[in-house]
């Protein structure tokens, strides 16, 4: 393992958040427009294309959850694999910095909302959801954000997987869209219940963060702990599986 790759996964995964919390931030204090001029599609499709360009820089692995399954599936060596998903919460913990200083006025005049993480309290459910029952959720139990969030990972991890499939050999430089597209498709037609973590760096660095910087509530009950995180953990590798078995081409890894 070279040191180069943990940093490119580090770098890479702290452009992620820099780019995919700042459309959150840029959504939840509307600095410039009234609050109806951004709305959930903004979200959808900045969190896109932070994906699209992350891939084109760093090159590098920035979930965890898929780190984890390409390393149960013998894609990736295990002494890399725990390398990259250090670098992938840390780079992901300082991504939420850069977002700070970008936004700091705006978040300090707001009283620091949650524009780190997902699910309850978190700023674009608020705005969009109503905040009904004091819960973005809404009517949305732990256990359906919990299915959203699973269904969500598996259809990312299906499209990383078919990036490299045998049948899909012509892909070349549009292998970032795809992986991107994937992450639009998720946060538009699945996102809801749960805000669509599909990556526990993604959502437990920032929230470390957010937390340190002076927003409550980011840790209260299991949520943070269940959709967000542990789901994704599972998630992929089942994926991963179910891709082999049903998908994949005979000569794909």
């Amino acid at each position: 393992m070279k040191i180069k790759e943990v940093i490119a996964v580090f770098f890479g995964t702290f452009l992620l958040i820099l780019l995919g919390d700042g459309v959150v931030a840029n959504v939840g204090l509307a600095p410039r427009l009234a609050g109806t001029a951004y709305n959930w599609n903004t979200i959808a499709f900045g969190w896109c294309f932070a994906v699209v360009i992350t891939a084109f820089v760093s090159g590098a692995d920035n979930n965890p959850a898929i780190t984890l399954a390409m390393a149960i599936r013998g894609v990736t060596p295990w002494s890399k694999a725990l390398a990259f998903i250090a670098a992938e919460f840390a780079g992901a913990f300082l991504g939420a910095l850069g977002v700070y200083l970008v936004y700091r006025d705006g978040l300090l005049a707001a009283g620091m909302p949650n524009v780190w993480s997902t699910g309850p309290g978190s700023v674009f459910g608020q705005t969009y959801f109503g905040g009904v029952s004091g819960s973005p959720l809404g009517a949305y139990s732990l256990a359906t954000a919990c299915v959203a969030e699973f269904a969500g990972t598996m259809v990312l991890m299906w499209a990383v997987q078919s990036t490299s499939d045998e049948r899909n050999k012509g892909l070349g430089n549009l292998t970032p869209f795809v992986i991107g597209g994937a992450v639009l498709v998720v946060g538009l037609c699945l996102g809801g219940p749960s805000g669509y973590s599909i990556n526990p760096a993604r959502d437990l660095g920032p929230r470390i963060f957010g937390a340190l910087a002076g927003t409550t509530g980011l840790f209260d009950g299991l949520y943070w702990l269940l959709p967000p995180v542990l789901i994704p953990f599972i998630a992929a590798p089942v994926a991963g599986y179910l891709y082999d078995w049903f998908f994949a081409s005979k000569s794909a890894s």
